[in-house]
């Protein structure tokens, strides 16, 4: 018994790195496919904190937008600086712009509230199909509503340090 546990385990390990490797080149393809391949191609791709390729051009893509949510999402320097503030519930200020996209849809959350205790049951619940967002300079936000079902851009966490507009270019699930 125990040369067939330790036989399994032996398997285990000798297959473990090429599973892992595939698993990872899986993570990877579906990071990139949240933007156009003229950005996502030379992106660095992160999971869980860990560099799974190394880019070149200063957009960083993940395959999951948080922890079990496979929303893929690729990001500029602004966009991460906001996201890790919005991690940590620190303050943050957008002092230039900053992209990010979506083009796989999102997982769904509160359009006013990004610390929702149950995103699915807020009132104002939005499910977002492919889209590309901006973070402005708060003083940039006047005139654009809150509405994501106007049509059209809109403005997501409006109340909160962050603020961005919301682009759809694509339909809703």
């Amino acid at each position: 018994m125990n040369r067939l546990i330790g036989g399994l385990v032996s398997g285990l390990i000798l297959v473990s790195p090429a599973v892992q490797a595939e698993d990872e080149q899986a993570l990877i393809e579906r990071a990139r496919s949240a933007a156009p391949s003229m950005v996502s191609a030379d992106a660095t791709v992160m999971y869980q904190g860990k560099v799974l390729a190394e880019g070149s051009n200063g957009w960083v893509c993940l395959p999951e937008t948080l922890p079990g949510d496979n929303s893929p999402i690729c990001n500029d320097a602004v966009w991460m600086e906001m996201l890790q503030a919005v991690g940590s519930k620190a303050p943050f200020e957008a002092k230039q712009m900053g992209f990010s996209y979506m083009l796989q849809g999102d997982g769904g959350v509160s359009n006013s509230d990004p610390y929702h205790a149950d995103h699915a049951s807020a009132e104002d619940y939005i499910k977002e199909g492919p889209h590309l967002m901006i973070v402005v300079p708060k003083a940039a936000l006047g005139g654009i509503t809150t509405d994501p079902h106007a049509g059209g851009p809109y403005v997501m966490w409006g109340d909160t340090p962050y603020a961005h507009i919301m682009i759809p270019v694509g339909e809703r699930e």
